[in-house]
């Protein structure tokens, strides 16, 4: 060694500050199970049984019309079809947010009753063993006409729903300040109603993406948030049109979209939150050819969401719930074989022709772990396909002790 110890010294006194804030800001793969989708529906149709009868819906609609051509391996298709069908009879619903924003109609005189009604019916689900894994309520804006009326409508949903676990959405966010002004509003309903929160914003105003001075308002928004942030949702339509973009032409395919979203990824990347797709208002709706134009359309667009990396979207319909999970099973079941072969031999140190980093196999870990999570594939399958057991999935993703 020729460099003395002082060298060493120096560069570890002017770096380990750095280390403990990045540690805490970026504290990487959130422990959770991260749902595929988010079921919105509107704070007065929230009904008893209200994921069952998603579920229904979707198969009655299955069965009437019958399942197109989705561009998919028929193969596949036919092998994963009885596995979506258990996925509608068990567990159709994976994330439910109950809408008292622009889905939601009612007047304002009917509004508390409507929330609370919603709330009620979430809770008896709960505890009824029938509601979905997560749920939570999307309140309005914090701008001044809805602000006032936004912040009841949590207090009173949350105060019916009881001592749970709950989201809330924040949308049409367009400052830094007004989510740092709405997390001491958390902060007392949560002391309020003994409920745990979470935190999700929704990217629906160029002014969330780019603000004034030139910045990322997406990143100082995700870090100002810090740790109850769970999500980034992108507003398909709000987003568009506010850039004047043709109605015809509005989708979450567009450019305007991509670009949007990509910023979104880069933001919550390391952070726990995830950047979460949007949706498609063409709803599987009318004829059977109307219907199958529909989940065609919802199937690419779901299929394309997962290849970039988006492995949550929105859900408006209960017949959209049969191309979500369709595209979904057939993307992880596809990718199976070869997540599990590259990491068999990375975790071997075997040649297999390709060279992997412990980056990718944190990627290949979180493919199936995700898979897991959703129902597409099994632990036995996996096994048999030669892959490791899920603590050493966990530890390979990075997820943190404590997560699903």
């Amino acid at each position: 060694m020729t460099l003395p110890e002082t060298v060493y010294a120096e560069l570890d006194r002017r770096l380990t500050p750095t280390d403990a804030l990045r540690l805490a800001r970026y504290p990487g793969e959130w422990p959770e199970r991260q749902p595929v989708h988010t079921c919105y529906v509107p704070a007065d149709a929230v009904v008893p049984g209200l994921a069952a009868s998603w579920g229904a819906a979707a198969l009655a609609s299955l069965d009437e019309h019958g399942l197109p051509d989705l561009g998919l391996d028929s193969a596949l298709v036919e092998e994963l079809l009885p596995r979506v069908r258990r996925k509608l009879a068990s567990e159709p619903v994976e994330d439910l947010r109950v809408d008292a924003e622009d889905g939601y109609r009612g007047a304002p005189d009917v509004e508390d009753d409507d929330v609370r009604r919603a709330a009620e019916l979430v809770a008896a689900d709960r505890d009824a063993g029938t509601a979905p894994p997560s749920a939570g309520i999307r309140g309005k804006s914090l701008e001044p006409p809805t602000r006032h009326r936004g912040v009841r409508s949590l207090d009173l949903f949350l105060g019916a729903l009881g001592g749970r676990r709950a989201v809330v959405t924040l949308p049409k966010v367009t400052d830094v300040e007004q989510v740092a002004a709405f997390l001491p509003v958390l902060d007392a309903l949560e002391a309020a109603h003994g409920v745990a929160l979470d935190l999700e914003l929704q990217i629906e105003t160029p002014q969330a993406v780019l603000g004034p001075d030139g910045a990322a308002t997406l990143a100082r928004m995700v870090h100002v948030a810090g740790p109850r942030l769970i999500g980034l949702h992108y507003g398909t339509y709000d987003y568009s049109a506010a850039l004047g973009i043709a109605a015809a032409h509005q989708a979450s395919d567009h450019p305007a979209a991509d670009f949007a979203k990509q910023l979104m990824q880069v933001a919550v990347a390391g952070t726990g939150a995830h950047a979460v797709d949007g949706s498609t208002n063409v709803l599987p709706v009318g004829s059977r050819e109307q219907v199958h134009a529909a989940w065609r359309l919802h199937a690419g667009l779901v299929r394309r969401g997962l290849e970039r990396g988006f492995y949550q979207g929105w859900d408006l319909h209960p017949a959209q719930l049969l191309t979500r999970y369709v595209a979904t099973y057939a993307f992880f079941r596809a990718a199976l074989p070869a997540a599990v072969a590259r990491l068999a031999a990375y975790l071997d140190r075997t040649d297999a022709g390709v060279l992997d980093e412990p980056a990718t196999a944190r990627a290949l870990a979180g493919v199936l772990l995700r898979g897991l999570d959703c129902g597409a594939v099994g632990d036995d399958e996996v096994r048999e396909a030669g892959g490791p057991e899920r603590p050493v999935l966990d530890r390979l993703a990075g997820r943190r002790p404590g997560g699903s």
